[in-house]
């Protein structure tokens, strides 16, 4: 063998065991990547090679599958009244992947996690039966709050306060996710993600917007916390207006004749006194009022309902004036609806935050459950004595004051209502907040509501927390408390 061959021979073998050695890493220690890479065409096969698992509301499906006409997916996802349940279902997609409860749960309600599968079936490899998602949602009071927000652009999130199963959770505008279930719906998905409605996104977990007035509960709990007064009924020391510290600057009420000037908590809740909260956010500091927020939720950046809501935010690093800003809900403040419903949540429930949460059980294929929800952790926020007196306040905006569209026959009904500045110097239409709770004697049922309306026909004079949120909290209440 001349020394040409014998060199080709050598390098060739090096080729051979080069291969083997990379076939061995990719075997042994890339598997798993490739496997769950996403360009795998193979997970989407098999993703869809069955119908889907479903999720439940109130005993009923709401969504479903449909064999497919061509292609190597055999499945697509369709939804039952999908635009009203969107903001709880998230879409599952061929083409654009997956979302929310579909995302979060997508190997249960493909058959793929390996808590569906016994002994045989992981030796095999033979595809299991899809587990289902039941959800705490509650379609009376789903229905209720859809069809209250109507064409407006906004948010309502309803919560049971004891359990903090979450009842009713609505986003407007919302989409069909059957519109881009498929692998050819490429105007569809173009169409809602170019939309300037954003009908895509969840606004009552991922849109944080100042709170405006409604953040009033906040700086009130905390005062009472820390002892200024022992009841909503003591007299503050409160100039109307107040001027902001260090500036020229004059703080002003909405309403010039409200009884403002040096009035108590349940009075300045009543006829949201702009000059009592801003001076008590200053009296307080900045950090005790930030702990207090912290407390209910606020710079939670890791809060799982299950799905991932955006941080509400209250900020640092302020001077008084800002900090007296903050003191109604301005300034960098940010909210979702989630986060204001939590704040009436633990005010209803005797000082006292459950976990919110809207999904109760994962199930198998056979209805036996994989996970259950429903003992949710929960915290003390404010003392009991606190809540009390935070609760009698609200019932008096709801009777004699700013929230009178928020009442329920029958019902105890406590609320605050917001108004937040949108827009540079305030220029365009205000943010129309309304957070609130409500309960029955009679049947023990209790909810908390927060209703945000970011966007309607209303004329600029005519928005406002009670004319706009306070009516859709109201919907909602009613039919939870039915």
């Amino acid at each position: 063998m001349n020394k040409t061959i014998r060199y080709a021979s050598a390098f060739s073998l090096l080729l051979i065991l080069a291969l083997l050695l990379r076939v061995t890493w990719v075997q042994a220690f890339e598997n798993q990547a490739l496997a769950d890479n996403k360009n795998n065409r193979r997970n989407a096969i098999e993703q869809y090679a069955q119908p889907l698992g479903n999720i439940v509301v109130g005993g009923s499906a709401v969504t479903s599958s449909k064999r497919t006409d061509s292609g190597d997916l055999a499945y697509r996802r369709t939804y039952t009244d999908g635009d009203l349940y969107s903001a709880v279902t998230g879409y599952s997609s061929q083409a654009y992947g997956s979302t929310q409860l579909e995302g979060i749960y997508r190997d249960v309600l493909d058959g793929t996690d390996n808590r569906l599968r016994n002994p045989v079936d992981t030796i095999t490899g033979k595809q299991t039966a899809p587990g289902d998602v039941l959800t705490t949602i509650d379609p009376a009071v789903q229905k209720a709050g859809y069809k209250a927000l109507g064409n407006k652009k906004g948010a309502a999130v309803a919560i049971d306060p004891k359990s903090g199963k979450i009842l009713g959770m609505v986003s407007t505008p919302a989409y069909d996710p059957s519109r881009i279930s498929g692998t050819t719906d490429g105007a569809a998905w173009k169409t809602l993600t170019g939309s300037d409605a954003q009908p895509m996104l969840n606004r009552a977990l991922r849109q944080p917007l100042p709170p405006g007035s409604t953040f009033k509960l906040v700086v009130a709990a905390a005062a009472l916390e820390a002892g200024l007064f022992s009841s909503v009924d003591e007299k503050t020391d409160s100039p109307n207006p107040y001027r902001l510290p260090g500036t020229a600057t004059d703080l002003r009420n909405e309403n010039a004749s409200a009884p403002c000037e040096d009035a108590n908590l349940r009075t300045a809740l009543q006829y949201s006194c702009n000059n009592v909260f801003a001076k008590l956010a200053v009296e307080l500091g900045q950090d005790k009022v930030r702990a207090m927020a912290e407390k209910f939720g606020f710079n939670d950046s890791g809060r799982d309902v299950p799905v991932r809501a955006s941080a509400s935010v209250y900020p640092s690093g302020m001077d008084k004036a800002q900090t007296a800003l903050t003191g109604i809900g301005q300034f960098d403040v940010t909210a979702t609806p989630l986060q204001m419903a939590m704040v009436s949540s633990a005010i209803a429930n005797d000082g006292v935050l459950t976990d919110p949460h809207m999904v109760s059980r994962v199930t198998d294929g056979d209805g036996k459950t994989l996970r259950s929800y429903d003992d949710a952790s929960s915290r003390r926020i404010v003392s009991s004595g606190t809540a009390a007196q935070l609760r009698s306040a609200m019932v008096t905006v709801v009777e004699d004051g700013t929230g009178s569209n928020a009442r329920v026959s029958g019902a105890e009904v406590g609320g605050k209502t917001g108004t937040a500045q949108h827009g540079e110097h305030n220029s365009k239409a205000p943010y129309a907040w309304f957070t609130s709770y409500a309960k029955d004697s009679s049947t023990g049922k209790e909810v908390a509501v927060a209703v945000l309306v970011e966007d309607s026909d209303a004329a600029r004079s005519e928005v406002s927390g009670n004319g706009l949120a306070a009516p859709v909290a109201q919907r909602m209440m009613a039919a939870a408390l039915k």
